[in-house]
């Protein structure tokens, strides 16, 4: 016991005052509030670039929507205040494909960006196309979508005998609708249901996050030590599964102390939200953070250790595999491959949490330490189901620790190939 706690010890102590880990503790606080007022900041200042409105309007409907079109056009708030005013060309239909021409030679030549063309029978079937360098920009072209769609839609409420002008009043009604989230007790302390996406989002994302990087830590550990015969000098007098379990130990120490810092941090940027979305010039944020019970917290540390011991145990094992990077790295595929394919559940299980593929993939070992928060977060689960996965995931983690253990006892006094998979297996055989 005496020197599993030495391991564990060495390992937290190097980690916790190695440089990197500081700059990263620090940095985590100041990326969560980059991303979370960024976003907001740069939607309030967005608006279509300087040169949208410098384009041609081929108009083939004999109809004023052309006119309307560049009156929208004309109107709208540019990047930089300003830019050359939309030209009308009014061309017959048999006269169209020339026009088109004399308009690309005019993008070619850059004296314009592009140019719209209208055709069809307006307002009931009018046809829309655009070609120009900024085709691309998916801010300009919504704006252009949207100057046609309102001349057509003026266009046939006067046919129909109805003021647009009017109808626009009675109609631009925004809706603010407040969610608040429900379980068996009733209100389950008044917080929103996009503060539960988002807390629950933020807890999934950090236990992904914590695996990945301290796996792969562990891995470049293992190797370095292993590579440099350091681990020869070791296991002299430290069992080879003592020193596995201390490092695993150590590391997932460690990114629980990353983790306390990172959540004390967050809680403290929300508490200060008005003054630092006011310094943005920007409104307070219409959402408000669920209370997050004991219970839930205690689970997702259950989750996060034996989810950490799952990985950390096989990316340790596959670090006493290879004796370099490249090897490394095409070992550890594998092993990356499964973790990744619980973040890419993330989205399904946002938009259906209690679907039948929400519920199989949060019992699924290899997921369920990073999906399980996050339902959890989003909706009422079942005792049954959080133990059953607790216990599913807690079985995984014992035969990985297993097999893993045995593989790290025989591979980190092995050098030379990279084993395969029939050598594997004598080794764990070997080792046992």
């Amino acid at each position: 016991m005496a020197k599993l706690w030495a391991v564990i010890r060495r390992e937290y102590v190097e980690r916790v005052r190695s440089k990197w880990f500081l700059i990263g503790t620090f940095l985590g606080p100041v990326f969560m509030l980059v991303i979370t007022v960024m976003p907001i900041w740069l939607a309030s200042r967005t608006k279509a670039t300087a040169g949208l409105t410098n384009i041609q309007v081929l108009d083939a409907t004999q109809s004023p929507i052309g006119a309307r079109v560049v009156s929208k056009l004309a109107a709208i708030p540019l990047e930089g205040g300003g830019g050359a005013a939309p030209v009308l060309k009014t061309v017959p239909v048999d006269g169209l494909v020339t026009a088109e021409a004399a308009a690309t030679k005019a993008v070619m030549d850059k004296e314009v960006k592009g140019y719209l063309v209208l055709s069809g029978v307006a307002p009931a079937e009018v046809k829309v196309r655009y070609a120009g360098r900024n085709a691309s920009t998916v801010n300009d072209m919504q704006v252009l979508r949207d100057a046609v769609r309102t001349s057509v839609l003026a266009m046939r409420l006067e046919g129909a005998g109805l003021d647009p002008a009017k109808i626009s009043e009675l109609t631009s009604v925004r809706v603010a609708m407040d969610e608040e989230v429900l379980d068996d007790r009733g209100r389950a302390g008044g917080g929103s249901g996009k503060g539960s996406i988002i807390v629950g989002y933020l807890v999934s994302f950090l236990l992904y996050m914590m695996i990945m990087l301290y796996g792969q830590n562990i891995l470049r550990g293992v190797m370095e030590e292993k590579t440099t015969r350091v681990a020869e000098v070791v296991v002299a007098s430290v069992r080879p599964d003592i020193l596995l379990a201390g490092k695993v130990i150590g590391a997932g120490a460690v990114g629980i102390t990353q983790q306390l810092i990172w959540i004390f941090s967050g809680v403290l940027i929300f508490s200060q939200r008005v003054p630092i979305m006011k310094a943005f010039g920007l409104g307070e944020l219409p959402i408000s953070m669920p209370t997050i019970g004991a219970g839930f917290l205690f689970v997702t540390l259950l989750f996060y250790i034996f989810g950490f011991l799952f990985y950390a145990s096989l990316f340790a094992a596959v670090g006493a595999m290879v004796s370099n990077q490249e090897d490394a790295q095409q070992a550890a595929m594998p092993v990356t491959i499964i973790l990744v394919l619980s973040v890419i559940f993330m989205q399904p299980l946002l938009l259906a949490p209690n679907g039948n593929m929400a519920r199989i993939m949060t019992l699924v070992p290899s997921a369920s330490p990073v999906l399980m928060p996050l339902r959890m977060s989003m909706v009422d689960v079942p005792a049954w189901e959080i133990a059953l996965s607790l216990a599913l995931v807690a079985a995984a983690c014992a035969v990985s620790i297993y097999i893993s253990a045995r593989i790290y006892r025989v591979g980190l006094l092995m050098y030379g190939k990279k084993p395969n998979m029939a050598e594997l297996i004598r080794w764990i055989r070997y080792a046992g």
